[in-house]
């Protein structure tokens, strides 16, 4: 197990779910961490539970989505914050469970960005300064949908599957390098998720965890921090996580 000691972690997606986990695991591990989210309001409420020294979280306002916020947060960084030891590809949503052919356009862009674009910025802009140093880890934030697609999904799973393949394809890419990939791929976890996907519908939300016991976000941020702490050699390629009530992304039991 290598420490995480000081090292500088950027989260996006950081105000809420498996990204607010992951970042009070690595605050409790004395990672000096980058929090990056949309909503800034939301972000400094969080940052106040960590009770971090000012020298140990840097906080960014930032749209995963907007090519140009990203080059310019990522160019425009504090020296001290620059060199970026491990990036969690956090930021993610679902919108909708349409039929493909009477899908919402609108839900399909924010999936799109969000997903596969906006992961892909981040690994743009910080990865060339891994490379340099010959040190670092990237960590995606998948989902079972990247591996078994269900009825409604059509586009997340789409989304979450190129997740796989670009985590797959950098991997490939990095070979010869000391820059570590790992692709954590969770099933079933409450957070915002659902309601997210049902334009805020929480009623119908609820129901998605109903009779089950679903994993937690810090079970996702767990196996993250699981991964980064490995030895240097060791390279976590993909990690598969369901809870014990679910057996396949359409499978699952409920004691209703």
């Amino acid at each position: 197990m290598i420490s995480v000691n000081n090292q500088i972690v950027l989260i996006t997606g950081a105000s809420s779910g498996i990204g607010a986990s992951c970042a009070k695991v690595f605050a409790q591990a004395g990672a000096k961490l980058i929090l990056a989210a949309r909503r800034c309001d939301r972000l400094q409420e969080f940052t106040k539970t960590l009770n971090l020294p000012d020298d140990k979280i840097h906080l960014l306002q930032l749209d995963v989505c907007d090519h140009t916020a990203v080059e310019s947060a990522i160019s425009n960084l504090p020296p001290d914050w620059s060199k970026i030891d491990i990036l969690i590809n956090n930021a993610g949503l679902s919108r909708g469970l349409n039929k493909l052919y009477e899908g919402d356009f609108q839900d399909w862009e924010e999936m799109i960005d969000t997903n596969i674009k906006g992961l892909l910025y981040l690994t743009r802009y910080v990865v060339p300064s891994m490379v340099k140093r010959n040190r670092g880890h990237i960590i995606n934030i998948g989902s079972i949908a990247g591996h078994q697609t269900y009825p409604g999904g059509n586009v997340y799973c789409g989304t979450k599957a190129a997740v796989k393949a670009i985590s797959e394809g950098l991997k490939q890419d990095l070979l010869g390098t000391r820059v570590r990939v790992s692709s954590v791929d969770p099933g079933m976890v409450e957070t915002e998720f659902s309601e997210v996907r049902f334009h805020g519908d929480t009623e119908r939300a609820k129901k998605v965890y109903e009779g089950l016991t679903p994993l937690t976000p810090n079970d996702v941020a767990d196996v993250v921090f699981f991964c980064t702490t490995r030895p240097t050699h060791v390279n976590i390629n993909e990690v598969i996580l369901m809870p014990v009530d679910q057996a396949s992304a359409t499978l699952v039991n409920r004691k209703l």
